[in-house]
Order: C-alpha cells, then sequence, then structure tokens
C-alpha cells in the first residue's frame, strides 16, 4: 500500500512520485500523469509509478472510481522514443522484462474492480491510445485525436489488440492497427474505441462520476467486471458461470442493501 492515510471523506492530496499526481475524495481517485516535458511518454519510472498507484488503489475500500487524466495538453504520446532507442541494446530477456511492466500496468487498469474512466485531451498515441482505450469509459474532447502508429516506427501494438479485439470488428481493428493512422475522437467514437465525445469535458465526466458514486453498488460493479472479464466463450459453460454469479449475488450485504430498500420504496444511497 502506498504511504497515505486511509479516510472515506477526507481530502486527500499527494504529488506521489515525480510524474503521477493523487487527489482523493469522497471515494474519487483522480490519478493525473505529470511527465509534461515528455508529452506523458512512456519510460520505466513512468510506467512503475502508474503500476504502483493503481495497485494500491484496486484494494482501497473507499475508492469506487479511478479517473486518469493528464496534467498538460496531451493525454500521451506512448512509447519514450528516447528510451526506445536503448531497446536494440537489451538481451531478449530484458525486453520481455520491459513489456511485462507495462503488461502488468494495463491489466491493473483493465482488471480494476472499481470503475476506471480515462479523460482525454489532446493527442492519445500508440501506448497512450491503448491506455485511454483499456478503461471503463473514455472520454474525450472534439479536438483529441488517436491512434495506433506503432508500425510507423517498425514497431508492433502488442498489447493492445489482446483488449482491442473485445472492442472492435475485426475490419475496423484492421485499420486502426495495420494503417498506423491518426484518427479523430469522433471516430474514435463511432468505431467503438472510445465512449464519448464532449464540449465540456470536465463537466461531463464529473456529472458522469457523480451519478456512478451515488447510484450504482461497487459490490455489483466489481463481480460484474469481473464476470465481463472471465465469461466463457462457450455457451452452456458461460450460462452455468452467470447461474452461479447470480446465485452467489443473491447473498451479499449490497443485494439485500438493495432489495429492502427497493421495497421499501426508500432511495438507496451507494
Amino acid at each position: 500500500m502506498l504511504p497515505f492515510e486511509n479516510s472515506h471523506y477526507k481530502m486527500e492530496y499527494l504529488c506521489i512520485m515525480e510524474w503521477v499526481q493523487l487527489e482523493i475524495a469522497n471515494r474519487l481517485a483522480t490519478v493525473t500523469m505529470a511527465r509534461i516535458d515528455k508529452r506523458n511518454a512512456f519510460n520505466p519510472e513512468l510506467v512503475s509509478q502508474m503500476f504502483q498507484v493503481f495497485n494500491s488503489l484496486n484494494e482501497r475500500d473507499d475508492v469506487k472510481v479511478i479517473l486518469i487524466k493528464s496534467a498538460a495538453a496531451a493525454f500521451s504520446a506512448g512509447a519514450d522514443l528516447a528510451y526506445i532507442q536503448n531497446l536494440e541494446q537489451f538481451t531478449h530477456e530484458e525486453n520481455l522484462a520491459d513489456s511485462r511492466n507495462l503488461k502488468e500496468l494495463f491489466e491493473s487498469i483493465y482488471q480494476s474492480p472499481k470503475i476506471t474512466i480515462t479523460q482525454v485531451e489532446g493527442p492519445a498515441l500508440a501506448g497512450g491510445c491503448g491506455l485511454a482505450s483499456i478503461s471503463d469509459f473514455c472520454f474525450a474532447t472534439p479536438e483529441s485525436t488517436f491512434g495506433y502508429t506503432e508500425a510507423r516506427i517498425g514497431f508492433v501494438p502488442a498489447l493492445v489488440m489482446v483488449y482491442l479485439r473485445h472492442k472492435m470488428p475485426m475490419n475496423k481493428l484492421n485499420e486502426w492497427l495495420l494503417t498506423a493512422g491518426v484518427f479523430s475522437a469522433q471516430k474514435a467514437f463511432e468505431d467503438g474505441l472510445i465512449y464519448r465525445v464532449c464540449d465540456d469535458v470536465n463537466q461531463e465526466v464529473q456529472n458522469f462520476i457523480q451519478h456512478l458514486l451515488s447510484g450504482v453498488s461497487i459490490e455489483s460493479i466489481a463481480r460484474t467486471k469481473m464476470m465481463l472479464r472471465n465469461l466463457p466463450y462457450n455457451h452452456e459453460e458461460a450460462l452455468e458461470f452467470a447461474a452461479q454469479q447470480n446465485a452467489l449475488a443473491r447473498k451479499t450485504d449490497d443485494c439485500k442493501k438493495g432489495i429492502d430498500g427497493f421495497l421499501k420504496k426508500e432511495k438507496i444511497e451507494w
């Protein structure tokens, strides 16, 4: 766990590490990437700092929603090209370890039991586009741009395609990954990469978060997300898995609270 006080409603702010800022208030954790001079380009230190923050937040009972944003005009430029130049000197084992570090960060976001939201203002490219699109909900400004540009430098969007294959039909996935194009936020929305394009992205995101904080059970969200990530492809196996989860959910405290409030026609506060 990271060294900050566990408090449910007290405003907390910490610049935890050099390039990641964290603010926690009223069950919302805001994670801000602040490697401004490099447009939040990924290097081992930034990836490690983000992973440590998420690894800790995922375990906190007083956090319900995690918002990821940038302190600057660019969301993320992807991999740090200066760092990439050094990779050719790495052994296969060193490159594999480096790739697995990014995999662990992506998995800590994708598998998070919390609701994860990315707020994109400006470019989100290559690994930065991957970071934006693996959240549960991605909001963007009309001026934002998205793209998996790895093929322009002879690289591959390897990790992100594992997540995108569940999000896009193959013809769209081919366009995004094989052309190495940079596309508008509107196209990203139309192709299903992101959730919403907003003129006033700050207000839209905050309104959405307030609905989530008061309107849905985090216990239900965590179970639903777990099911979405683990639902078997076989039809009968999937139905049996769903039936088992349905039965387990009925015994949870949140389900009992929700049913009791519904029957009494009382407003349920989550």
